[in-house]
């Protein structure tokens, strides 16, 4: 079984701008859309607030029904998210890599989750769990507020291209990943 462990975090002066492993992570962070409105300073204490995991290619992240509590972004790896089909065979929705993040609506509920992750090889991802979030608003509320703005900008655009793909009545289209 994967074992979480706290992203390292050094004093911030040096992290920012001294330590080359808490650069790169926090330029990788930067990348991922839902952070990329997120300054240095801002990165960093979003850093201080993650969980690295890392899973055995075939491990399961989480299944479905599972109560969701944390977003999921992959640094390395690969990751397929499906549902457990009738008849046993599993239905992919989405593939994730590195950059990609899955489980987003955990931040906004603790709900069953209505897929199931697998790692596809070994995968190394950052854990956002809604209590984080949640005392990360409390600590630094201009950071919170800017992760769940960009949040709710990204699941609308999701929801307008699963609406067009849904009346588009395309069946390539409606499992199609954007």
């Amino acid at each position: 079984m994967a074992e979480e462990r706290p992203v390292p975090a050094p004093g911030l002066f040096q992290r920012v701008f001294k330590d080359p492993e808490f650069r790169a992570r926090a330029a990788f962070l930067r990348r991922v859309a839902l952070f990329q409105d997120l300054g240095a300073r801002d990165t960093g204490h979003l850093i201080q607030s993650l969980l690295e995991k890392t899973y055995a290619d075939g491990e399961l992240l989480f299944d479905e029904g599972d109560i969701g509590r944390a977003l999921f972004i992959v640094e390395r790896g690969s990751v397929e998210i499906f549902k457990h089909g009738t008849e046993g065979a599993p239905q992919i929705l989405a593939s994730a890599g590195p950059g990609d993040f899955f489980g987003e609506m955990a931040l906004l509920e603790e709900l069953p989750r209505s897929a199931a992750a697998i790692a596809r090889s070994e995968t190394t991802v950052y854990l956002l769990y809604r209590t984080r979030l949640f005392g990360l608003i409390q600590s630094r509320p201009r950071v919170g507020v800017m992760i769940l703005n960009q949040l709710a900008r990204l699941l609308s655009a999701r929801l307008r291209a699963t609406s067009r793909r849904l009346v588009s009545n395309d069946p390539e289209l409606v499992g199609a990943n954007e």
